[in-house]
Protein backbone atom coordinates (compact mmCIF):
# COMPACT_ATOMS: atom_id res chain seq x y z
CA UNK A 1 0.00 0.00 0.00
CA UNK A 2 2.98 2.31 -0.53
CA UNK A 3 1.10 4.39 -3.14
CA UNK A 4 -2.14 4.55 -1.15
CA UNK A 5 -3.22 6.58 1.85
CA UNK A 6 -2.82 4.92 5.24
CA UNK A 7 -3.40 6.49 8.63
CA UNK A 8 -0.39 6.28 10.92
CA UNK A 9 -0.49 4.40 14.20
CA UNK A 10 -0.21 7.71 16.06
CA UNK A 11 -3.23 9.10 14.21
CA UNK A 12 -5.22 5.95 14.97
CA UNK A 13 -4.45 6.25 18.67
CA UNK A 14 -5.99 9.72 18.67
CA UNK A 15 -9.29 8.69 17.06
CA UNK A 16 -9.78 5.13 18.34
CA UNK A 17 -11.33 6.24 21.67
CA UNK A 18 -14.36 7.53 19.71
CA UNK A 19 -15.01 4.29 17.79
CA UNK A 20 -18.10 2.27 18.76
CA UNK A 21 -17.44 -0.84 20.82
CA UNK A 22 -17.36 -4.10 18.91
CA UNK A 23 -19.98 -6.65 19.98
CA UNK A 24 -19.62 -10.32 19.14
CA UNK A 25 -17.48 -10.85 16.04
CA UNK A 26 -14.41 -8.63 15.92
CA UNK A 27 -14.46 -5.85 13.33
CA UNK A 28 -12.31 -5.86 10.21
CA UNK A 29 -9.04 -3.93 10.68
CA UNK A 30 -10.14 -0.38 11.60
CA UNK A 31 -6.98 1.25 10.27
CA UNK A 32 -7.36 -0.29 6.82
CA UNK A 33 -11.09 0.43 6.50
CA UNK A 34 -10.92 4.05 7.74
CA UNK A 35 -7.96 4.70 5.44
CA UNK A 36 -10.05 3.33 2.56
CA UNK A 37 -12.90 5.70 3.44
CA UNK A 38 -10.49 8.64 3.43
CA UNK A 39 -9.02 7.55 0.08
CA UNK A 40 -12.44 7.35 -1.59
CA UNK A 41 -13.61 10.73 -0.27
CA UNK A 42 -10.37 12.51 -1.13
CA UNK A 43 -10.21 11.19 -4.70
CA UNK A 44 -13.92 11.32 -5.50
CA UNK A 45 -14.21 7.63 -6.34
CA UNK A 46 -17.25 5.44 -6.42
CA UNK A 47 -17.20 3.07 -3.47
CA UNK A 48 -16.93 0.10 -5.81
CA UNK A 49 -13.73 1.62 -7.25
CA UNK A 50 -11.87 1.57 -3.92
CA UNK A 51 -8.48 -0.18 -4.31
CA UNK A 52 -8.51 -3.84 -3.34
CA UNK A 53 -5.76 -3.23 -0.79
CA UNK A 54 -8.39 -1.67 1.48
CA UNK A 55 -10.54 -4.80 1.39
CA UNK A 56 -14.07 -5.36 -0.01
CA UNK A 57 -15.68 -2.10 -1.09
CA UNK A 58 -18.97 -3.14 0.55
CA UNK A 59 -17.20 -3.33 3.91
CA UNK A 60 -15.79 0.18 3.46
CA UNK A 61 -19.14 1.61 2.35
CA UNK A 62 -21.16 -0.11 5.06
CA UNK A 63 -18.77 1.09 7.77
CA UNK A 64 -18.99 4.66 6.46
CA UNK A 65 -22.79 4.67 6.35
CA UNK A 66 -23.26 2.91 9.68
CA UNK A 67 -20.85 5.16 11.57
CA UNK A 68 -22.28 8.23 9.86
CA UNK A 69 -25.71 7.40 11.23
CA UNK A 70 -24.17 7.02 14.67
CA UNK A 71 -22.43 10.39 14.38
CA UNK A 72 -18.98 8.85 14.94
CA UNK A 73 -17.11 11.02 12.43
CA UNK A 74 -18.86 14.19 13.65
CA UNK A 75 -17.75 13.40 17.19
CA UNK A 76 -14.15 12.72 16.11
CA UNK A 77 -13.94 16.13 14.45
CA UNK A 78 -15.60 17.94 17.37
CA UNK A 79 -13.38 16.31 19.99
CA UNK A 80 -10.14 16.87 18.09
CA UNK A 81 -11.03 20.55 17.63
CA UNK A 82 -12.02 20.91 21.29
CA UNK A 83 -8.76 19.43 22.55
CA UNK A 84 -6.79 22.05 20.63
CA UNK A 85 -7.74 24.60 23.29
CA UNK A 86 -9.58 27.90 23.29
CA UNK A 87 -8.73 30.12 20.30
CA UNK A 88 -8.07 33.81 20.86
CA UNK A 89 -9.48 34.71 17.44
CA UNK A 90 -12.36 33.33 15.37
CA UNK A 91 -13.46 33.71 11.75
CA UNK A 92 -16.87 32.89 10.24
CA UNK A 93 -17.95 32.42 6.65
CA UNK A 94 -19.91 30.12 4.33
CA UNK A 95 -19.42 28.48 0.94
CA UNK A 96 -21.57 26.62 -1.60
CA UNK A 97 -21.05 22.96 -2.49
CA UNK A 98 -22.47 21.78 -5.81
CA UNK A 99 -24.88 18.85 -5.69
CA UNK A 100 -24.29 16.18 -8.35
CA UNK A 101 -27.31 14.87 -10.24
CA UNK A 102 -27.13 11.61 -8.25
CA UNK A 103 -27.74 13.58 -5.05
CA UNK A 104 -29.81 16.48 -6.37
CA UNK A 105 -33.21 15.76 -4.86
CA UNK A 106 -35.06 18.55 -3.07
CA UNK A 107 -37.74 16.35 -1.55
CA UNK A 108 -37.26 13.40 0.74
CA UNK A 109 -39.80 11.25 2.51
CA UNK A 110 -38.99 11.13 6.19
CA UNK A 111 -38.10 13.31 9.12
CA UNK A 112 -34.89 14.95 7.90
CA UNK A 113 -34.26 17.04 4.79
CA UNK A 114 -31.41 16.47 2.37
CA UNK A 115 -30.00 19.97 2.97
CA UNK A 116 -30.08 20.73 -0.75
CA UNK A 117 -31.55 23.97 -2.07
CA UNK A 118 -32.02 25.83 -5.32
CA UNK A 119 -29.97 28.96 -6.08
CA UNK A 120 -28.92 30.81 -9.22
CA UNK A 121 -26.09 28.31 -9.57
CA UNK A 122 -28.43 25.31 -9.50
CA UNK A 123 -28.95 22.77 -6.75
CA UNK A 124 -26.38 22.91 -3.98
CA UNK A 125 -25.71 22.80 -0.26
CA UNK A 126 -24.08 25.44 1.90
CA UNK A 127 -21.34 24.87 4.46
CA UNK A 128 -21.21 27.39 7.31
CA UNK A 129 -17.98 27.27 9.29
CA UNK A 130 -16.10 28.95 12.11
CA UNK A 131 -12.33 28.58 12.25
CA UNK A 132 -9.60 29.68 14.65
CA UNK A 133 -6.84 32.20 14.00
CA UNK A 134 -4.77 29.57 12.19
CA UNK A 135 -7.55 28.72 9.75
CA UNK A 136 -8.55 25.42 11.36
CA UNK A 137 -12.31 24.69 11.51
CA UNK A 138 -13.84 24.38 14.96
CA UNK A 139 -17.57 24.51 14.10
CA UNK A 140 -19.32 23.44 10.90
CA UNK A 141 -22.96 23.42 9.82
CA UNK A 142 -24.57 22.08 6.63
CA UNK A 143 -27.67 23.78 5.26
CA UNK A 144 -29.67 24.30 2.08
CA UNK A 145 -27.88 26.39 -0.52
CA UNK A 146 -30.31 29.30 -0.30
CA UNK A 147 -29.89 29.83 3.46
CA UNK A 148 -28.48 33.28 4.16
CA UNK A 149 -25.31 33.93 6.15
CA UNK A 150 -27.50 35.58 8.80
CA UNK A 151 -29.51 32.44 9.46
CA UNK A 152 -26.41 30.28 9.50
CA UNK A 153 -24.77 32.58 12.03
CA UNK A 154 -27.91 32.48 14.20
CA UNK A 155 -27.68 28.68 14.35
CA UNK A 156 -23.96 28.74 15.19
CA UNK A 157 -23.82 31.65 17.66
CA UNK A 158 -24.63 29.58 20.78
CA UNK A 159 -21.83 27.09 20.01
CA UNK A 160 -19.07 29.69 19.63
CA UNK A 161 -16.13 29.01 21.95
CA UNK A 162 -14.78 31.87 24.11
CA UNK A 163 -12.57 34.22 22.08
CA UNK A 164 -11.41 37.83 22.03
CA UNK A 165 -12.27 38.74 18.43
CA UNK A 166 -14.28 37.45 15.48
CA UNK A 167 -13.61 38.30 11.84
CA UNK A 168 -16.33 38.23 9.20
CA UNK A 169 -17.17 39.89 5.90
CA UNK A 170 -19.88 42.54 5.53
CA UNK A 171 -22.46 39.82 4.88
CA UNK A 172 -22.54 39.40 8.68
CA UNK A 173 -22.96 43.10 9.42
CA UNK A 174 -26.16 42.98 11.46
CA UNK A 175 -26.93 44.76 14.72
CA UNK A 176 -28.29 41.61 16.38
CA UNK A 177 -25.12 39.66 15.49
CA UNK A 178 -22.83 42.38 16.81
CA UNK A 179 -24.87 42.57 20.02
CA UNK A 180 -24.77 38.78 20.46
CA UNK A 181 -20.97 38.85 20.12
CA UNK A 182 -20.68 41.69 22.63
CA UNK A 183 -22.75 39.73 25.15
CA UNK A 184 -20.20 36.91 24.86
CA UNK A 185 -17.23 39.23 25.28
CA UNK A 186 -16.18 38.88 21.61
CA UNK A 187 -15.13 41.99 19.70
CA UNK A 188 -16.45 41.91 16.11
CA UNK A 189 -14.16 42.86 13.24
CA UNK A 190 -16.75 43.27 10.49
CA UNK A 191 -16.83 45.91 7.71
CA UNK A 192 -20.01 47.96 7.54
CA UNK A 193 -22.52 47.51 4.75
CA UNK A 194 -22.64 50.28 2.16
CA UNK A 195 -26.23 51.16 3.14
CA UNK A 196 -25.47 51.62 6.84
CA UNK A 197 -26.14 55.26 7.76
CA UNK A 198 -23.41 55.37 10.41
CA UNK A 199 -20.51 53.12 9.37
CA UNK A 200 -18.85 51.18 12.18
CA UNK A 201 -15.07 51.25 12.22
CA UNK A 202 -13.12 47.98 12.20
CA UNK A 203 -9.48 46.97 12.42
CA UNK A 204 -8.43 46.93 8.75
CA UNK A 205 -5.05 45.40 9.49
CA UNK A 206 -6.57 42.54 11.45
CA UNK A 207 -9.25 42.01 8.81
CA UNK A 208 -6.54 41.02 6.31
CA UNK A 209 -6.21 37.74 8.20
CA UNK A 210 -9.70 36.70 7.06
CA UNK A 211 -8.20 35.04 3.99
CA UNK A 212 -7.35 32.07 6.22
CA UNK A 213 -10.94 30.85 6.34
CA UNK A 214 -11.14 31.15 2.55
CA UNK A 215 -7.99 29.04 2.35
CA UNK A 216 -9.62 26.53 4.67
CA UNK A 217 -12.61 26.17 2.35
CA UNK A 218 -10.22 25.76 -0.58
CA UNK A 219 -8.37 22.92 1.12
CA UNK A 220 -11.64 21.15 1.95
CA UNK A 221 -12.78 21.46 -1.66
CA UNK A 222 -9.56 19.83 -2.85
CA UNK A 223 -11.27 16.61 -1.75
CA UNK A 224 -13.40 15.60 -4.70
CA UNK A 225 -16.39 14.22 -2.78
CA UNK A 226 -16.52 17.47 -0.80
CA UNK A 227 -16.26 19.84 -3.76
CA UNK A 228 -19.09 17.94 -5.48
CA UNK A 229 -21.78 16.33 -3.37
CA UNK A 230 -22.60 12.78 -4.45
CA UNK A 231 -24.29 11.64 -1.20
CA UNK A 232 -28.07 11.90 -1.11
CA UNK A 233 -28.34 11.84 2.67
CA UNK A 234 -27.23 14.92 4.56
CA UNK A 235 -25.69 12.98 7.45
CA UNK A 236 -23.36 10.98 5.17
CA UNK A 237 -22.23 14.07 3.28
CA UNK A 238 -21.59 15.99 6.49
CA UNK A 239 -19.66 13.00 7.84
CA UNK A 240 -17.44 13.17 4.76
CA UNK A 241 -16.81 16.86 5.46
CA UNK A 242 -15.92 16.06 9.09
CA UNK A 243 -13.51 13.34 7.97
CA UNK A 244 -11.79 15.71 5.54
CA UNK A 245 -11.53 18.47 8.18
CA UNK A 246 -10.14 16.06 10.79
CA UNK A 247 -7.50 14.60 8.47
CA UNK A 248 -6.41 17.91 6.93
CA UNK A 249 -6.32 20.11 10.02
CA UNK A 250 -6.36 18.05 13.20
CA UNK A 251 -4.44 14.79 12.61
Amino acid sequence: MSDLFLLTEAQMRRIEPYFPLSHGVARVDDRRVISGIVFVIRNGLRWRDAPREYGPHKTIYNRFVRWSRLGVFNKIFAELARKAGKPSRLMIDATHLKAHRTAASLLKKGLFSRRIGRTKGGLNSKLHAVCDGRGRPVIMLLSEGQMSDYKGAALIIDALPPAKKLLADRGYDADWFRQALDERGITPCIPSRSNRKKPIQHDRRLYRQRHKIENMFGRLKDWRRIHTRYDRCAHTFFSAICIAAAVIFWL
